[in-house]
């Protein structure tokens, strides 16, 4: 399997995602800095440049962290090493439905 030191970032301590800098080919081991500390994610299949996946498995309901706020939270769950995107990602934010009545 290959391995990749530079390849994703973490951006904040406490984001449970890291950002893709170049696409990942499955089954790479990206080791990432998160916060001072050393972290190692087996890719499970292909990101994207630019695209999220997951520091460790996130249950369905769970806050999905980047940027150290929450950008919406799990619609299923996302096993450590998965892509992280729409079809498993509900965004918590710009939603009118979720608004008060003085919104």
């Amino acid at each position: 399997m290959a391995s990749s030191e530079a390849r994703a970032i973490v951006i904040h301590p406490s984001d449970n995602v890291a950002t893709a800098l170049a696409d990942i080919a499955a089954g790479s081991r990206v080791r990432l800095d998160q916060g001072g500390r050393r972290v190692e994610v087996r890719v499970r299949g292909a990101i994207p440049r630019g695209h999220k996946f997951a520091l460790s498995a996130l249950r369905a309901g769970e806050a999905v962290i980047k940027y150290g706020e929450m950008i919406g939270r799990a619609s299923a769950g996302i096993p450590a090493g998965c892509h992280v995107h729409t079809h498993n990602l509900q965004s918590e934010r710009g939603r009118g439905d979720r608004q008060g009545p003085n919104s």
